[in-house]
């Protein structure tokens, strides 16, 4: 059994997550989504939103589990969840430059637990939850962020920002 890990903050999640996921699901028999948490990091969302976030997204791929954890190396939490394989997207130059030398450290710690590496297609390469994030504010905001997360988080998306905006 073939048993994968995928990590990220996923604030919020966006289209190139799913799009990870999914190729994940069809290459693993099991992919744990894993939500990562930084004691130092401000996040929009709650680690319990943006699991909700993702188990709403990720409905219909039954293989695909969602966790979290918090203090803890990747590659030891791969080793917890008796996971065989990280997966890790390459979005562009320094993405690779960064993750080749997670790579390394990873396999010191432990050489049992194999890296893959996926490239999102060309039109999903530029996203990600910072831009995102950065996006939401202005009049129209709606429209533009609608392009790169699924429609569940741009509901929650909405639904946050019309809260902060009356609360």
């Amino acid at each position: 059994m073939r048993k994968c890990v995928y990590a990220g903050s996923f604030d919020p999640p966006t289209n190139g997550h799913l799009w990870m996921i999914e190729k994940g699901a069809g290459l693993f028999d099991e992919l744990v989504v894993a939500i990562g948490t930084n004691p130092e990091k401000g996040y929009m969302f709650s680690v319990d939103e943006r699991a909700g976030m993702l188990r709403e997204c990720t409905r219909g791929l039954d293989c695909v589990t969602v966790d979290s954890f918090r203090n803890k190396y990747l590659v030891d939490y791969a080793k917890v969840a008796g996971a065989g394989y990280i997966l890790r997207g390459l979005r562009a130059q320094g993405d690779f430059d960064y993750e080749r030398m997670m790579r390394y450290v990873n396999s010191d710690m432990d050489p049992g637990i194999i890296t893959v590496f996926l490239m999102p297609p060309r039109e999903l390469r530029e996203i990600s939850s910072s831009l995102v994030k950065g996006l939401v504010g202005p009049e129209g905001w709606e429209q533009a962020v609608s392009r790169y997360v699924p429609v569940a988080v741009l509901n929650r998306l909405v639904g946050r920002f019309r809260n902060a905006r009356t609360g």
